[in-house]
């Protein structure tokens, strides 16, 4: 079985600049007012082992975030710069969640599903 590496900052940024493509007009403004240079951040629950997970998205109280053990991106709320607050383990793509963000703005909080254990 193969041993389960952390995605690179590299790896991160192409797969980034892949999604960005799939942007519509308007949610690739609205993606230019929130990205961020990624950065990781941590997790209590299942973030130690990669150390940390890379945050690309600040709006508000929530993240757009990369879950590098699921492979995919996921909107969770934080409290404090630097700590996740709620684990998901979304396999969305980086336009998926963008799109789950801006349209939770435009139209309220029942629009973000997720899946996973949801902690308070």
């Amino acid at each position: 079985m193969e041993q389960w590496e952390p995605i690179s900052f590299n790896e991160l940024s192409d797969e980034i600049q892949k999604s960005e493509l799939d942007l519509s007009e308007e949610l690739s403004n609205f993606w230019q007012l929130i990205k961020i240079d990624p950065i990781k951040w941590s997790e209590k629950d299942y973030g130690d082992e990669g150390g940390g997970f890379w945050v690309v998205a600040l709006c508000g109280d929530k993240i757009i975030w990369y879950n590098d053990i699921e492979e995919g991106f996921n909107i969770s709320n934080y409290n404090k710069l630097g700590e996740i607050k709620d684990y998901c383990c979304n396999q969305d793509e980086l336009s998926w969640a963008v799109a789950k963000l801006f349209n939770f703005i435009k139209f309220g909080e029942s629009l973000i599903q997720r899946t996973g254990p949801q902690k308070s």
